[in-house]
């Protein structure tokens, strides 16, 4: 889709045509586009099928609002879900008490972070290098009728001025032709530029992905990782406001902050916790653990064992039946003993192929169980549990 044709969906005629586009959503693909072109040119048969289809992918990170959003492809994929973006922008305005501030967004791809911010009050000035997505970003404004507190212009992200802005927002781009990349020497615009975009701004909110290694953190940031049912979605960097490290659930909302706390290790009790994995990132285990009063497995080894069940939003509790040092016989065995012909397996610390270890289990039976691969005191291990309900 180019700017001409996505211009021409914003017509009457092209609207008409992207709500009978939606209607065809999931019918054969020649048959929509044949019927789409009884009243249509191509161009916009195709525009109109395209928009339709991004709309329905991006369900699952939008909701209902994506029924009237636009896209492009590669905007969804970077796109933030609505909860984690409306997470944001109500901690963005409670750093900042005396009034809804005037955001930056340096690089606001099709908008999903400008709405969340502009629909919570804020003013937000944009700029993306990409003529189309600055065009799908002004739509999805007009579309929520915030269009009045948000500006979005073509610029490139290194030639704005964060100074003149009370908050900078700054969400790189990570992925390349070749695919998503995990190095923010590759992210667009690159992290050097990013770091001097920081350095000028009074606060600044920085996306970037879960796995950005620690050194990458600037000096003084607050390094918050945000899970969303169980799933760790994005970590986002805050400076000018203290450092530290924090997790975030969605979408309870519950926040854990570093107490540099150090977790025992221990033998094994009754039950296993495995912490969420924004709290692993975040390298709060030895928080986790003491919210339930337990120890570690293994000094290495996220797993935590604990004698009594505590029911925490940060972390799912088994209930452990038997641990057996790892040999692939003798799990077999344990497993055909107790006609357990369903098993759920988790690993950490372990290099065993997953789906081939459940080929040469040759699992029969009724019974269903949960199977954790790992190290205990450095000695390849195996747990089996029974599933409980998590916090």
């Amino acid at each position: 889709m180019d700017l001409d044709a996505f211009a021409e969906l914003l017509t009457p005629r092209g609207r008409r045509a992207l709500v009978e586009a939606g209607e065809l959503v999931g019918a054969d693909p020649v048959a929509a586009a044949t019927t789409l072109r009884r009243t249509y040119d191509a161009g916009l048969t195709s525009a109109a099928l395209t928009q339709a289809g991004l709309r329905e992918r991006a369900r699952a990170k939008f909701g209902q609002d994506a029924g009237k959003m636009y896209f492009t492809s590669h905007g969804l994929e970077q796109s933030t879900r609505a909860e984690v973006a409306e997470h944001r922008a109500r901690r963005l305005l409670a750093l900042r008490p005396a009034g809804a501030p005037h955001v930056l967004d340096a690089c606001c791809g099709v908008g999903g972070d400008l709405l969340a911010l502009a629909r919570a009050g804020c003013t937000v000035t944009a700029v993306d290098t990409n003529p189309l997505t600055v065009a799908v970003a002004r739509a999805n404004a007009e579309a929520f009728g915030v269009g009045e507190r948000v500006t979005v212009t073509v610029a490139d992200a290194a030639g704005v001025r964060p100074e003149d802005y009370d908050v900078l927002f700054a969400d790189p781009a990570r992925r390349t032709g070749r695919g998503r990349t995990f190095d923010p020497m590759a992210y667009s615009p690159p992290w050097p530029v990013v770091l001097d975009l920081v350095s000028r701004a009074a606060l600044a909110c920085l996306k970037v992905a879960p796995g950005i290694p620690y050194e990458f953190i600037p000096e003084g940031a607050q390094a918050e990782w945000i899970s969303f049912k169980g799933e760790v979605k994005e970590a986002t960097l805050w400076t000018g406001q203290g450092g530290g490290r924090r997790a975030t659930l969605l979408p309870g909302g519950h926040t854990l902050t570093a107490a540099g706390v150090q977790a025992p290790v221990g033998p094994a009790g009754r039950y296993v916790y495995e912490p969420d994995g924004a709290a692993i990132r975040a390298h709060l285990v030895g928080e986790v653990a003491e919210l339930v009063g337990g120890r570690l497995l293994d000094p290495m080894i996220a797993y935590i064992t604990a004698d009594d069940p505590v029911d925490s939003p940060w972390a799912t509790r088994y209930e452990i039946e038997d641990i057996l040092p790892f040999s692939l016989k003798r799990l077999r065995a344990a497993l055909r003993d107790r006609q357990i012909g369903n098993v759920t397996i988790k690993k950490r610390g372990s290099a065993i192929d997953i789906e081939r270890l459940r080929a040469d289990l040759r699992l029969k039976g009724d019974n269903s169980a949960v199977i954790i691969l790992t190290r205990i005191i450095d000695k390849p291990s195996v747990l089996i549990c029974k599933a409980l309900s998590p916090g």
